[in-house]
């Protein structure tokens, strides 16, 4: 069997037994995901990167701490999650605008988009993590709950509940922007 095609199970134990190109699938498998982790709770994509990487860094410095090889995704997105709060907390109050974040205001779809960024930091971290995990990685309800240690079902529950509250920010922007001055 080809080393990519390994479970994470067999790959943690391999890599724990020294095979060091287990760690590297591990990576590419779960990179993406812990950039989404990250990005919920930083809203920022390059600080995302860098919290995924040293979440990565982290967990194969402390592999002997995973307890169950079958839950390493888990325990990796908890580890990313806890570097991105450590990195926010670290992270100057007040920051100036990227040239992309000047560039989406003076267009009309940038107008749309900084609604939809405006709602999605409303939102509690947790939810904007399921909307990143399921829409920006594309990532399916069943790798969702096994990344995040849940079930399915809470996936779809939360995945719903999020997306309703969203849809409501949305209305109420869109009501705000109908009211007359």
């Amino acid at each position: 069997m080809r080393l990519i095609e390994k479970s994470d199970t067999d790959l943690v134990q391999a890599l724990m037994d020294g095979d060091v190109d287990s760690f590297v699938v591990l990576c590419h498998r779960y990179y993406p995901s812990l950039v989404a982790v990250a990005r919920a709770v930083l809203g920022d994509g390059h600080l995302a990167e860098d919290a995924a990487q040293e979440a990565l860094a982290k967990a194969c410095r402390n592999l002997d701490s995973l307890k169950d090889p079958s839950r390493f995704g888990a325990w990796l997105a908890a580890i990313c999650r806890n570097e991105a709060r450590c990195i926010l907390r670290r992270r100057p109050a007040v920051e100036s605008l990227g040239q992309r974040d000047v560039l989406a205001e003076t267009s009309d779809e940038g107008a749309d988009v900084d609604v939809v960024r405006r709602a999605l930091d409303s939102m509690p971290a947790a939810s904007r993590e399921l909307l990143y995990l399921r829409y920006r990685n594309d990532l399916s309800y069943d790798a969702i709950a096994e990344l995040l240690a849940i079930s399915v079902e809470a996936v779809r529950g939360r995945l719903w509940r999020a997306k309703q509250d969203v849809a409501a920010h949305l209305e109420r922007e869109r009501t705000r922007e109908r009211r007359p001055l």
